[in-house]
């Protein structure tokens, strides 16, 4: 099955499931090419016994041959197996078959890519509602569902009204790798690379392993984005023009507020996203940015001292980003050439911010503040007349009376505060305080790839000094 990474509480989550006297129905979700079918497969190779994958538009009658051919495949008989009629002649099959396999473990069933199994009047999710009701969840077994649609998974599968209502008995979200899972990956597959042009790939395609793989030993960080993102063949040139589509109906209003969240890297509120998306005003766009933030693709944050209205959305899935930045409509450019130029260093900078933010936990242990409860979030000051506004980008507000203000910064040396970014700080910290009215102490937290060099400028302005290797750490 190759080499398994990370991983560890979902796998526990697999095994115990193996182990309990019940029937057990576990959804797993997760972002398009993020591991979910090698996850599931190398946890209960040894215990599948029937294993179905959907196939994206295509007809329920093929889907069924596919079943066939599946049913035959696993009963390893000689004999064809005829093609049942519909789904729920499809499930009694499966129901005959499986009564045949006598065994004291528990049998495990795998079907992959729900959605496109119970596409629209298919009769799917009703027969297999059914054979579980039925049959299944009487038996010693284990029924696995999975799809890379996390919305369509949440809404026609855990929170089903029908016959699956309250019948998952586990949900297990997977994510894409953090940075230390990325590090292992790779030194796994004998790629042997700096934290910094770790942190760059990481920048360009974020932790999903089936982009990760493209990645060559022997070549940098640069020549590998070249070649999976800006050669003819790569991996990830034209992989935007699949990705949203294979996941969602509809999927051009998906992109269209992918491309306006792309215009300000910082966040847009629900109406600016309406404004520059050009998509109507109404219930469809909070179902798409539901869809979105459950998928992984975007998030949302909350500013200070906000309430739910004021809600900002940002896109925080990396290859998305760097496509729309750099790929998409730029004709034989090379990554080596581009990272030179000033929207590079622009970009670089938002994409450290959002490594770093996906990160909190990691830079919470390095203050030495896992213990403390603590809510992260954003600070917005859109400034007047007298004062410059400004943004906080990670704001970690903490129940030990204090608050850290994070400043981000991807450099490829150490980072000198100079006199006039040195006032800034100043001049925001105090503005922060005049604002918020908070009586918490305040911290100055830089969290940068070599640490700040210090100096007159930095020594009592600055708190704590996080460098890259932090980011890195397994929680």
């Amino acid at each position: 099955m190759g080499t398994f990474i990370g991983r560890t509480e979902e796998t526990k989550t697999l095994l115990n499931a193996l182990d309990t006297k019940d029937a057990e129905m576990i959804a797993v979700i997760g972002r398009r090419r993020v591991g979910k079918t090698f996850f599931i497969q190398s946890v209960y190779q040894k215990h599948i016994q029937f294993e179905m994958t959907g196939s994206q538009d295509t007809p329920v009658k093929e889907q069924l041959e596919n079943f066939a051919d599946q049913l035959l495949k696993y009963s390893k008989s000689k004999i064809a197996t005829a093609t049942p009629k519909n789904w729920p002649a499809a499930f009694r099959q499966l129901t005959s078959f499986l009564e045949t396999k006598k065994t004291k473990q528990k049998k495990v069933l795998f079907f992959d890519e729900l959605p496109w199994l119970a596409s629209h009047k298919s009769r799917f999710l009703s027969a297999f509602g059914y054979f579980w009701n039925t049959w299944a969840s009487r038996q010693n077994i284990v029924v696995v569902i999975c799809g890379s649609a996390a919305s369509w998974m949440i809404e026609k599968v855990v929170n089903n009204k029908g016959g699956l209502h309250n019948r998952i008995t586990r949900l297990i979200s997977l994510s894409p790798f953090t940075l230390a899972e990325t590090k292992k990956f790779l030194v796994s597959r004998k790629v042997s690379l700096s934290s910094y042009q770790t942190i760059q790939l990481y920048m360009a395609m974020g932790g999903i392993p089936h982009y990760l793989k493209e990645i060559e030993p022997g070549k940098s960080a640069a020549q590998n984005i070249d070649k999976t993102c800006f050669t003819k063949n790569g991996l990830l040139k034209d992989e935007f023009s699949n990705l949203y589509p294979s996941l969602f109906d509809k999927a051009t209003n998906h992109i269209s507020i992918i491309r306006a969240l792309a215009t300000k890297w910082k966040g847009l509120s629900r109406k600016e996203i309406v404004s520059i998306s050009k998509l109507p005003d109404g219930g469809s766009v909070t179902k798409y940015l539901n869809e979105l933030n459950q998928s992984g693709f975007i998030s949302s944050y909350l500013p200070y001292g906000k309430t739910k209205k004021n809600t900002l959305y940002r896109l925080t899935d990396e290859y998305s980003l760097f496509y729309l930045k750099f790929i998409e409509g730029k004709r034989k450019q090379s990554w080596t050439n581009l990272s030179q130029l000033q929207t590079w260093k622009s970009w670089s900078g938002y994409a450290f911010e959002n490594t770093c933010l996906k990160h909190s936990q990691q830079i919470k242990n390095a203050l030495g503040i896992s213990g403390v409860y603590s809510q992260e979030s954003s600070f917005v000051y859109k400034g007047n007349e007298h004062s410059n506004g400004f943004q906080i980008d990670l704001l970690i507000d903490r129940q030990d009376n204090s608050i850290n203000l994070c400043e981000m910064k991807f450099y490829e040396s150490g980072f000198i505060i100079d006199k006039a970014y040195a006032k800034t700080l100043r001049e925001r910290t105090a503005q922060f305080k005049m604002q918020t009215k908070t009586r918490k102490n305040v911290f100055l937290t830089f969290i940068s790839t070599y640490g700040i060099k210090p100096n007159i400028h930095s020594i009592g302005l600055v708190h704590q000094d996080i460098t890259m290797d932090a980011l890195f750490k397994q929680i």
